[in-house]
């Protein structure tokens, strides 16, 4: 049976977005926030506005939270809110660590709830496409119930298994890469600064490279699932020059080398365990205290 009635708990931007992606997609929806004035627009739209976190999640079948961070979401969930919840389920789209979820899951089983974690991996203006990515962990039951719901947001759900710290836990992962990665682009946009060369142009050619290398990165996803550390694409004693030069590089530049510093520190250990002779994706086991 097709949920008609949704709580959205939490107006930021992204709750915000959810609300009116339902409202779109013709669910009834009640919303809540601690600053009332944010629930303006959506009302307008058609929202139902509630009166505190409570009222709105007793009308709903079934309820979203997007709020700041663990602590206010903690402040929202009194008893009275984890009442109405009695027998329903909430997406908690609130960024939890993985110890954080697993404890909102516990508590929502002793109140009666069904607890999902949620990860979204785009901005808010990326919301409800095809190729919307969101992160998703819990029950698969109420995950297949609630798959209305989830279509709103968008298009590639991608469910982890039923642990309720398994969205957090992958989110952290994706997050690892996208800052580390951010991290270096702008590094490397500061070099070319320093050195009066085209950052625009740096940025068409990184846009031009990253499908090529999101194929390298899945490709050193399956040397660390398999085990196999021969080498098949990308020795890591290849990285290991190439970072002490680019650390090199910064620091004749005059430019903050802390970041390439670490990365060249992190290979030179992996060089000095004795895997030059392997894949660069080894590191990972000097990561995990492996050598």
């Amino acid at each position: 049976m097709k949920m008609k009635s949704i709580a959205v708990i939490g107006l930021g931007q992204m709750g915000s977005t959810l609300a009116r992606l339902l409202l779109d997609a013709g669910f009834e929806v009640h919303v809540w926030n601690r600053t009332p004035g944010k629930a303006a627009a959506l009302a307008e739209a058609g929202a139902k506005v509630a009166a505190s976190a409570a009222e709105a999640l007793s009308r709903a079948e079934f309820a979203v939270m997007c709020v700041h961070d663990h602590g206010a979401a903690a402040e929202i969930m009194t008893p009275n809110a984890w009442r109405a919840l009695e027998g329903k389920a909430l997406l908690q789209f609130t960024t939890f660590s993985p110890q954080e979820a697993a404890a909102a899951a516990e508590t929502a089983q002793r109140h009666g709830a069904v607890y999902l974690s949620g990860a979204i991996q785009v901005a808010p203006e990326q919301m409800g496409k095809p190729d919307t990515t969101i992160l998703l962990s819990g029950p698969r039951a109420t995950v297949d119930r609630a798959q209305t719901v989830l279509a709103a947001f968008g298009g590639n759900i991608a469910w982890l298994g039923e642990r309720a710290t398994a969205a957090p836990t992958m989110d952290l992962a994706t997050l690892s890469f996208v800052y580390g990665a951010t991290s270096g682009f702008l590094q490397g946009a500061a070099l070319l600064q320093q050195e009066g060369l085209d950052v625009q142009r740096y940025g068409a050619i990184v846009q031009a490279m990253s499908p090529s290398f999101g194929e390298f990165l899945q490709h050193e996803a399956n040397v660390v699932a398999g085990g196999d550390y021969s080498i098949s694409q990308s020795p890591l004693s290849i990285s290991v020059d190439a970072t002490r030069r680019i650390h090199h590089a910064m620091r004749a530049a005059g430019l903050d080398a802390s970041l390439t510093g670490a990365i060249a520190q992190l290979l030179e250990r992996a060089n000095a365990a004795g895997y030059s002779g392997e894949e660069l994706a080894a590191v990972t086991k000097v990561i995990r205290n492996q050598g």
